[in-house]
Order: structure tokens, then C-alpha cells, then sequence
């Protein structure tokens, strides 16, 4: 009776940590993910007026990837005290860093009232939620993986990756729901209201994971003191298992950036209207909600590699496809190329990604090693993609041809990586688990 009972009270804190991992991580990508969606629509005007507009479009991603380049840092710090004083306080912590910085965004005065303080502080304030959304993925998506036991972490955690579509769907709902103000209207003001929100969702999310308890696998760790000392050092002593994280995850980051933040600005440019993209960008997320723990379930009866390589390959092979949809400057061609693009082929990369990146780590490393592989991935797939894609527009006349490979390659990195993972969906976690080491990685 009592192992049943105990049986009963793990299933339901699983069941508690993973809708905080969902929540949590839908609240962090939401802060996130607004900015790159109002950066493309009014951020050049109001924070960099003195640039053209191709340029001003381009300074206003370069604020997008300061993001992407403080996310690694942000999986350095918060992995490193994740690893040292526990998961659930990491949590805890980055939720509210990014929720205060995304709301100082909010109230950020414009270059014509500071002049060059604004821009200034809107790169400032973009690292800040770069660092917290850096610390946030590992520790939700662990939490959760550690919790599991023996039950399918494909499924649990792709859970946790929901984060992000979830994300996406309140950010691009709340910026469809101002961009239909008038155009001064929402240059003056209606383009903080989804940041001012930010405080709402943050308490909401603060309630849900302060019922959460310590992971189980690092409460073993702690009561027999055996704590990684630099758990960093550690990591990069045996960097194969973190570069081969990092390259795997190069192909649904690139997807995810392009088809999302970029995809507002370019299909704006051929004669859309900004809600007819977000509408696009909402049904894909939609689609993706779905996708997501399809393809984790998946990972977990076929394991991890062969369904990341098909999402791969689907998406280098729609590559040029939802870009000369999107070029036909049809509504209903538009949706059908970001669901195919996002919703179909990014999401069935992407699912199973925190099962695999968190199976390459041991326990006393996880947190950090997991961390710094995912967000080495943001960065290189998704935080310069906008920017290069931009330039790529600018100097090729406005051919698509240029970002649909970038696209393509991107998808073709992860493809070429997975084969050199060895398949991990089989192997137990235990609290003294010695990965990363050169004979666990293939």
C-alpha cells in the first residue's frame, strides 16, 4: 500500500512539475518572442530613426540577436548554481528576471524623447532577458526529465517544449490584437501593452512553480555531497557531448527564427498586412501544439535520432516551397507555408530535443551541460538568422533564394549531427551518472 501511495504522489508531482514547466516556459518564451515580433514591425522607427529603413530594420535585429548572444551566459550562470544549490531556485529566479525585464521594455521612453539612451537601454534590457530565458530551458526541461523515473521522458518532456508554441500564440494573439489599432495609435502606445502584460503573467507563472518540489535525482546528489565544484569545467573537459548538442539543435532554431520573427517583416514587405502574418503565425503555433508531443511520444517508441532527421529532412525539402508560397502573395498559401514550415517540420525537430539534449548529460552536469549546448544552438540557429536573412534580402535584390538556403542549411546541420549521437531513449538516470564522456558519445 504505501509503494502504491508513494507511486501515486510521484505521478502527480510529474504531473505538477510538468505543467509548471509548461506554464513557466510559455511565460518566458512569450517575453521573449514579443520582442522579436514588435522589433520587426515598429522598433526601427521608434529606436534607430536616423538609419534608412532596410537599415533600421536591420539595427532593430541586431537588439534581437544581443538576446541570442546573452542566452549562453544565462545557461553558464543559472546552470552553474543549478548544478550547486538545486533546479527549483534557477527556475524561480529566471522567471523573474525575465518578467521585470520585459516589463522596464514596456515603459522604455523612445530615440525622440532620450535620443541615444534608448536604443542603449533597450540592448541592455534585451541581454537581461537573453540571460533569464538562457537559465530557463534547462532547468524546466530537467526538472521534468528527473521527475519522470521510468516513465517515457520523450513524452514529459516534449511537455516543456510546448513552452514555446504556447509562447508564441499568447505573443502574436496580444501584438494582433494592438497592431489593429491605428498606426499612430500603436506607435505611440500600443506597442508596450504586451510587455506592460509581461508582470500579469509572471505572478501567474511564480504561483504555479513555487508549488513544485526539488528534483529527486539532484536531491540524491546533495544529500551525498557529491556536487560538480565547477560544473562548467567539468563539461567543457569532455566538450563532445555539448558541441554535438549544440549542432543538433542549429536546424529548429534556424526554422523557428525564420519562419516567425523574420517571417512578420518579410511577408509584410510583399504586400501583406501585419495581422494577415501574425494570423499565420498563430495557426502555425496551433498546428505545433499538436505536433510537439506527437513527436516526443514518437521519440520514445523509435527513438530520438530517426525522428529528429525526419523533421530535418522535411524541412531542408520545404525550404524553398514556403518561401515561393509566401512570394505568391496569396492569405491562404501564406498559412499553409508557415504550418508546413513552423508547425509540420521545425516542431517534429524540435520535440523531442529536450529528452535528447538532457539524456547526453550526467546528473551532477546537467543542468549546465544540457543548457549550454541548447542555447549554443539559439544563438547560432536563431539569433543571427534575422539579421543575416535581412542582409542576405538587401543584397540580392529581394530574392528569397539566399534565405531559403539558409533555411536548408541549417536543417541539413542538425541531419548530419544526429548521426553522430549515439540514440539514448533506452538509458536510466541515476544520480551518479559519470556523462558526458567520449565512449557515451558516437
Amino acid at each position: 500500500m504505501t509503494a502504491v501511495r508513494g507511486s501515486r504522489d510521484e505521478a502527480r508531482q510529474l504531473r505538477r512539475v510538468a505543467l509548471s514547466g509548461l506554464l513557466g516556459t510559455a511565460v518566458e518564451f512569450y517575453d521573449f518572442l514579443v520582442y522579436g515580433t514588435v522589433a520587426a514591425l515598429v522598433f526601427g522607427d521608434l529606436f534607430f530613426p536616423a538609419a534608412d529603413p532596410a537599415a533600421g530594420t536591420v539595427a532593430a535585429f541586431g537588439t534581437f540577436a544581443a538576446g541570442y548572444v546573452a542566452r549562453p551566459l544565462g545557461g553558464i550562470v543559472f546552470g552553474h548554481f543549478g548544478d550547486r544549490l538545486g533546479r527549483k531556485s534557477m527556475m524561480l529566479a529566471t522567471m523573474v528576471l525575465m518578467g521585470v525585464g520585459s516589463f522596464l521594455i514596456g515603459l522604455l521612453p523612445t530615440y525622440d524623447a532620450i535620443g541615444v539612451w534608448a536604443p542603449v537601454l533597450l540592448v541592455l534590457l534585451r541581454v537581461v532577458q537573453g540571460i533569464a530565458i538562457g537559465g530557463e530551458w534547462g532547468g524546466a526541461t530537467l526538472m521534468v526529465a528527473e521527475h519522470a523515473g521510468g516513465r517515457p521522458r520523450g513524452r514529459w518532456t516534449s511537455l516543456t517544449q510546448l513552452g514555446a508554441p504556447l509562447g508564441t500564440v499568447l505573443s502574436t494573439a496580444v501584438v494582433t490584437l494592438v497592431a489593429a489599432l491605428p498606426d499612430a495609435e500603436f506607435r505611440t502606445w500600443g506597442w508596450r501593452v504586451p510587455f506592460l502584460l509581461s508582470l500579469v503573467l509572471l505572478f501567474a507563472g511564480l504561483y504555479v512553480r513555487l508549488k513544485v518540489t526539488e528534483s529527486p535525482l539532484f536531491r540524491a546528489v546533495k544529500e551525498e555531497r557529491t556536487t560538480a565544484r565547477l560544473p562548467l569545467l567539468d563539461v567543457v573537459r569532455r566538450p563532445r557531448a555539448v558541441l554535438l548538442a549544440a549542432c543538433v539543435g542549429i536546424g529548429p532554431f534556424t526554422a523557428q527564427s525564420l519562419l516567425t520573427s523574420f517571417m512578420v517583416s518579410y511577408a509584410v514587405g510583399h504586400g501583406f498586412t501585419r495581422t494577415q502574418v501574425l494570423t499565420g503565425v498563430t495557426l502555425a503555433s496551433c498546428t505545433a501544439l499538436v505536433v510537439l508531443p506527437c513527436a516526443g511520444a514518437l521519440s520514445d517508441r523509435f527513438g530520438r535520432r530517426p525522428v529528429v532527421l525526419a523533421g530535418a529532412v522535411l524541412s531542408a525539402a520545404t525550404a524553398f516551397p514556403v518561401f515561393a508560397l509566401v512570394g505568391s502573395g496569396r492569405p491562404g498559401l501564406l498559412i499553409l507555408a508557415l504550418v508546413l514550415g513552423h508547425g509540420v517540420a521545425q516542431s517534429t525537430m524540435y520535440g523531442p530535443l529536450g529528452a535528447l539534449l538532457t539524456e547526453m548529460f550526467g546528473t551532477r552536469v546537467r543542468y549546465t551541460g544540457a543548457s549550454l549546448g541548447y542555447q549554443t544552438a539559439t544563438l547560432l540557429g536563431a539569433g543571427f538568422s534575422p539579421l543575416i536573412a535581412g542582409s542576405l534580402l538587401a543584397a540580392y535584390g529581394g530574392s528569397s533564394t539566399p534565405v531559403a538556403l539558409l533555411l536548408a542549411a541549417g536543417a541539413a546541420v542538425t541531419a548530419l549531427t544526429v548521426w553522430r549521437v549515439r540514440e539514448t531513449s533506452r538509458d536510466r538516470f541515476a544520480a551518479q551518472d559519470p556523462r558526458p564522456a567520449p565512449e557515451e558519445v558516437h
